[in-house]
């Protein structure tokens, strides 16, 4: 009976804390853009975190059906934080939304910052919350700087402290040297012709004439630069399992900007899992079953706090 009873507490104690996370679906509108997105919260009058998503088609939970990648991160972050007594919002990317198809051409870096400002803006407008709090993760790091008017702190997670072409030389001439330099020269003509004519067999996909004008637009913006020009207070932070983005961008964004707070996190990888095998890095991609990192949710909710 006592054990029947301490159940029934625990139950019952269990069902008080998640009734109190109330949840509404919102949609921001940019212009003839829609992002559907999912607010959380336990009370007004807390701070607000928005999140602002890293590359590819990524929904509002950290997941891209189509590229059978279902980490979670996102939503296993709302939760965490929302225990907290921090509000979350997270939208679908605008190249997440199949209603978007028809205004995606020519999309850049900062039509998606337009979108994170618009989301911005609307909290804001709304004055519901006691604060705002940007986070950019990976992409969303340049993105979120761009988007950081009207918010109270910003946060960067496994940003990038150097140019995408730079970057992205890096991760190829990981796996391939000889593939790297060839994609170094692509930039390169990129850069200084506005085109390139004549692509790589090995790179078609990645400098295919849609995405030139894409990659050329990112490569001219210098994160660098961007985090020098931020006044709110700043916290940087990466994982030392990030397979895609190195620490040293990480500090190389907290030396633009000294202001900042940087904190490296033991065993985090690109995904915000804690990794303990080396082979579950990659794994941790394609499923939710890997922990969020602890140590990531206790130096947020800190630095929001504050």
């Amino acid at each position: 009976m006592k054990t029947l009873a301490l159940f029934t507490l625990i139950l019952f104690g269990t069902s008080i804390v998640n009734a109190q996370i109330q949840s509404e679906e919102i949609t921001i509108q940019n212009k003839e853009i829609q992002l559907p997105g999912t607010l959380t919260y336990s009370q007004e009058n807390t701070p607000l975190i928005i999140w602002v998503h890293g590359s590819g088609p990524i929904d509002r939970n950290g997941n891209q059906p189509a590229q059978n990648v279902n980490a979670n991160y996102i939503k296993q972050f709302r939760d965490a934080v929302n225990t907290k007594n921090i509000a979350f919002f997270s939208y679908d990317k605008r190249t997440a939304n199949k209603e978007n198809s028809a205004f995606l051409k020519d999309t850049k870096i900062m039509d998606f910052a337009s979108d994170a400002q618009a989301a911005v803006n609307h909290f804001k407008n709304k004055k519901i919350f006691s604060e705002i709090i940007l986070i950019g993760h990976s992409q969303g790091s340049l993105v979120a700087m761009f988007a950081s008017k009207n918010v109270t702190k910003y946060i960067s997670i496994a940003g990038a402290g150097e140019t995408i072409d730079k970057i992205l030389v890096q991760q190829i001439s990981k796996n391939n040297p000889t593939l790297g330099e060839a994609a170094k020269q692509q930039f390169d003509t990129l850069r200084m012709k506005g085109k390139i004519e004549v692509v790589h067999p090995f790179l078609i996909s990645l400098f295919a004439k849609p995405m030139q004008s894409f990659w050329s637009a990112w490569m001219s913006l210098n994160p660098l630069e961007e985090i020098k020009k931020l006044t709110v207070p700043v916290l940087i932070i990466h994982g030392n399992k990030d397979l895609q983005v190195n620490i040293e961008n990480a500090k190389a964004l907290h030396t633009a900007n000294l202001k900042s707070k940087l904190v490296i996190i033991k065993n985090m990888n690109h995904v915000l899992k804690d990794i303990q095998k080396e082979e579950d890095n990659l794994s941790s991609y394609y499923s939710n079953a890997f922990p969020i990192s602890e140590k990531l949710i206790e130096t947020i909710v800190s630095f929001v706090k504050k």
